[in-house]
């Protein structure tokens, strides 16, 4: 064979497999969990769940997507000084912010967020927000962006116990689920980009009702893969009597 030939074929090998530093990178999920927050603070051990679940997916492909995970800070602005920038850089085609809900036995997928803070304890610099609005002239709610229905089904036939949420309260949690979604219907650039609030529960060693940490693991892993595959979510019922 000619050297000429032998080029020829070597550069359309080239052009159908590009070296990995010329391929487009992959597009991103981000996952944010807190620092230990509250009593958990005090303890020999403090630990947040929401950040010990996030941090293990870091890295990992999903449907395609590198998921890319962050520590907030469990602070009233900072969390979403935070937040805003990791949307700035990574551009994420999905988001889910994960906080702890201590007393909840399920993976609580939110429905609402609400535009207040009405803080019962301290956030780790020691604010303490009553009846004051995340956003001021922002509306009075976002709905989750998420197809939460669908993925309540994929977690349930896991066997993962799941709920669908109406309140993420009005902590830390709900601040940044709120600034989250008033960032997506507001920033440009944002506005194709999904996202929503999962509240995980204690693992065993905060206390109880409480889930392991694989099965945390597991379920925010099946959360990313089944939102990323259900552009339009099912109906189903999930509501709540009160």
């Amino acid at each position: 064979m000619s050297t000429t030939a032998t080029a020829a074929r070597s550069r359309k090998a080239a052009q159908s497999n590009p070296s990995p530093a010329l391929r487009p990178p992959a597009p991103r999920v981000l996952l944010t969990g807190f620092d230990p927050f509250g009593d958990a603070r005090d303890s020999p051990n403090p630990i947040n769940p929401s950040w010990l679940a996030v941090r293990a997916l870091h890295g990992k492909r999903i449907g395609g997507h590198r998921v890319v995970s962050a520590q907030l800070p469990c602070v009233f602005d900072a969390s979403l000084t935070e937040l805003h920038r990791l949307l700035r850089t990574h551009k994420p085609a999905l988001v889910i912010c994960v906080g702890q809900a201590g007393g909840r036995g399920a993976v609580s997928l939110e429905r609402v967020a609400i535009n207040v803070n009405d803080a019962r304890i301290p956030d780790n610099a020691g604010a303490q927000p009553v009846d004051a609005p995340v956003a001021r002239n922002g509306p009075a709610a976002y709905f989750s962006t998420l197809p939460i229905k669908a993925m309540l089904l994929a977690l349930q036939r896991q066997g993962v116990p799941a709920e669908v949420s109406q309140t993420a309260g009005t902590f830390v949690c709900n601040h940044v689920f709120y600034g989250l979604m008033h960032a997506l219907a507001t920033q440009r650039g944002m506005k194709r980009t999904r996202g929503g609030f999962v509240h995980v529960p204690f693992l065993p060693e905060q206390g109880s009702p409480a889930l392991p940490l694989d099965v945390l693991v597991a379920a925010l892993r099946q959360a990313v893969a089944t939102a990323l595959a259900t552009p339009q979510d099912i109906s189903a019922g999930a509501g709540a009597i009160s």
